[in-house]
C-alpha cells in the first residue's frame, strides 16, 4: 500500500535540493516562513541529512532533500533559473511574514501592471520565491 503521506498535490511538484546539510533547517525556516507543514521525511544513512522531505506550503506539495555530492560528482551549484510562486490571499502578510522568518527582500510588495500584489523574497537556502495575490478590489 502505498503511503498518502508521498503522494504530491498536484501534476506538477518542485523537488528542490538544499545545500551544506540544511534540509532540516529548511523544514524549520519554510514552517515559519510559509506556514508549511511536514508530511513525511526520510533521514539519510549518516543520520545527518535527509534523502528525502514532503512538505505541503499553501495547499501545494514542495519535495525536497539534502545535496549529495558523493552521489552526483561534486557539490551542488546555487540556486539559479527558477521561482517558485505563492499564489495568496495576502502577499503583504506572505512577504512580511517571510523576511521576519530569515528571508531576504527582493521585490518589496507593489502593485503590479497585470493586477497582482507582487514581491519576491530569497530564501536562506538560494531559492527565489514569488508571491502575489489580487489587487484588492480586483478579480
Amino acid at each position: 500500500m502505498t503511503n498518502p503521506d508521498q503522494s504530491p498535490t498536484s501534476g506538477l511538484t518542485p523537488h528542490i535540493a538544499i545545500a551544506d546539510k540544511r534540509a532540516s533547517e529548511a523544514i524549520d525556516f519554510y514552517a515559519k516562513a510559509f506556514g508549511a507543514t511536514e508530511r513525511m521525511r526520510m533521514p539519510a544513512q549518516d543520520g545527518v541529512r535527509l534523502m528525502h522531505a514532503h512538505l505541503l506550503v499553501n495547499g501545494a506539495s514542495l519535495m525536497m532533500h539534502d545535496d549529495f555530492p558523493e552521489y552526483s560528482g561534486g557539490p551542488m551549484a546555487p540556486p539559479t533559473g527558477v521561482t517558485m510562486h505563492l499564489h495568496v490571499d495576502d502577499t503583504d502578510a506572505w512577504y512580511h511574514r517571510a523576511i521576519a522568518a530569515g528571508a531576504t527582500s527582493q521585490l518589496e510588495p507593489h502593485d503590479a501592471f497585470w493586477g497582482d500584489r507582487y514581491a519576491q523574497v530569497k530564501d536562506p537556502f538560494g531559492h527565489l520565491w514569488s508571491i502575489g495575490a489580487p489587487i484588492k478590489g480586483e478579480k
